[in-house]
């Protein structure tokens, strides 16, 4: 069952709420990274930024932790949207929100990894390129796609 919250979005569609937000696990749970599915923890240690709908049909979580890859990035962890909102309009909200939050994206910018053969679509990676992410490569172990976003330098 979604937690219901009253709509008062801060970030366009998005609210921040907390680690434990029992909408955000259930849909964590159905997202192909949920490593532990019903585990009350969804986030990584470290820094997070929990944001999600007001009717609990969306997730966004920003991170910024140690990172093993040497990249100096905040990371996308998770993005599950089952909203009628389009998701490349919610993930410039999200990032939006994130700077808003957190100050000026590190040198690397923000980064996600997509698992292109776990996502139902001939472009994986797609709702964040229209978002203005660029993909920059795989990971070294699972092969999984990496996508960027860096600002402008205007």
């Amino acid at each position: 069952m979604n937690q219901l919250m009253l709509n008062m979005p801060q970030y366009g569609p998005w609210m921040v709420t907390h680690k434990g937000d029992q909408s955000c696990r259930l849909l964590a749970d159905r997202h192909y990274s949920r490593q532990t599915i019903g585990s009350p923890q969804f986030t990584r240690p470290g820094r997070n930024l929990v944001l999600r709908t007001a009717w609990g049909d969306a997730v966004w979580v920003s991170w910024d932790g140690i990172r093993d890859d040497g990249l100096r990035a905040w990371e996308c962890t998770i993005f599950r949207n089952e909203s009628r909102h389009l998701s490349s309009d919610m993930i410039h909200a999200a990032v939006n929100a994130t700077i808003d939050r957190w100050g000026t994206l590190p040198s690397d910018g923000m980064i996600t990894y997509v698992a292109a053969d776990k996502v139902r679509s001939v472009n994986p990676g797609c709702c964040f390129k229209a978002a203005g992410w660029e993909t920059i490569g795989r990971s070294k172990v699972k092969g999984l796609l990496l996508l960027q976003y860096k600002e402008d330098e205007a």
